[in-house]
């Protein structure tokens, strides 16, 4: 364990500092040596209570088309390319006439909906569980916290229909849901959080994507630091929501960049999950559900393209 930093040992002498609720955020709860976060909370036992949920044989898939026109964050692009067999000619092969097509994909792993690992988000350059970034950050890949090393995620699901909770089909850009908002949506839809759950919110935000990619991208509702902290206590393995970026933008201090991200994965090693499709779920009235994800794995990679799946 690396020794607390001379701000750190400060705070703990004089007092509360505005964020002494989650200052001493390492080591995990897990050991010091922990890498995999809020996932340790997994076990077969809570497989099987999640698979009880499955009783219509129902599946949904929960990614957005990944593409080039899909709307992502800062510089983020992505590219195919296809070509035929051979020489390109799409000359046949063989006596059988073998013929087929390939393609070669340069994208950045954080479009369209997508995983944020622990390797994503850190403070003043300590990662999860207070790792530097020297110790895992290299040029060709993570050596630590790749998604690579993350086992299957499958859980019980919980969506949120925030926006239903208001009344409205979506909530508006800056609009920050907390505790109040998360514990009325639970008792709207008769469904009690646990240690382990895979929590979704519903704000519609995810159909401004395609009549207004510029407004999709300029704000949204979202996750308060608030109600990030209270899922961190109630024991969730994954957040997610059908934004780009999960919490609310603009952030409730405007002084503040991705805050709620911090709260997550480095100070509680819960994995964000963005750009989730719920509306077929909520049209369903669909509140839990079992949730399964294979992250992709490609070798030292910060986050990963996903499209996990809800069992209902």
């Amino acid at each position: 364990m690396r020794a607390p930093t001379l701000a750190l040992a400060a705070g703990l002498l004089l007092g509360p500092s505005p964020l002494a609720a989650d200052d001493a955020w390492y080591p995990s709860k897990y050991g010091a040596e922990d890498r995999l976060g809020a996932l340790n909370e997994l076990s077969p036992e809570l497989v099987l209570e999640a698979a009880k949920l499955v009783v219509t044989g129902k599946t949904y898939g929960l990614g957005v088309e990944t593409g080039r026109e899909t709307p992502a964050y800062g510089t983020r692009t992505y590219q195919i390319f296809t070509s035929s067999a051979g020489d390109g000619s799409g000359a046949t092969q063989g006596t059988n006439k073998l013929i087929f097509n390939d393609d070669l994909l340069i994208t950045w792993l954080g479009i369209g909906t997508q995983i944020d690992g622990l390797g994503h988000i850190g403070i003043d350059h300590l990662y999860y569980n207070g790792v530097p970034v020297a110790d895992f950050l290299g040029a060709d890949g993570l050596r630590q916290f790749g998604i690579d090393r993350l086992p299957p995620i499958v859980a019980r699901g919980v969506l949120l229909d925030v926006a239903g909770l208001d009344g409205v089909e979506v909530l508006d850009a800056g609009t920050a849901i907390n505790r109040a908002e998360i514990d009325a949506a639970a008792k709207r839809q008769r469904v009690e959080l646990r240690k382990g759950d895979v929590v979704i919110l519903h704000t519609g935000w995810q159909s401004v994507a395609a009549r207004d990619p510029a407004a999709f991208l300029a704000g949204e509702p979202g996750l308060g630091m608030q109600g990030a902290r209270y899922l961190a206590e109630l024991g969730a393995v994954a957040v997610g929501a059908d934004t780009w970026a999960l919490e609310v933008l603009p952030p409730e201090d405007p002084g503040e960049v991705f805050p709620v991200h911090q709260v997550l994965i480095p100070k509680n090693g819960i994995y964000v999950l963005e750009n989730i499709r719920t509306d077929e779920l909520v049209a369903d009235g669909v509140g839990e559900f079992l949730f399964v994800l294979g992250a992709p794995r490609f070798v030292g990679a910060v986050q990963g393209v996903i499209n996990p799946v809800a069992i209902r």
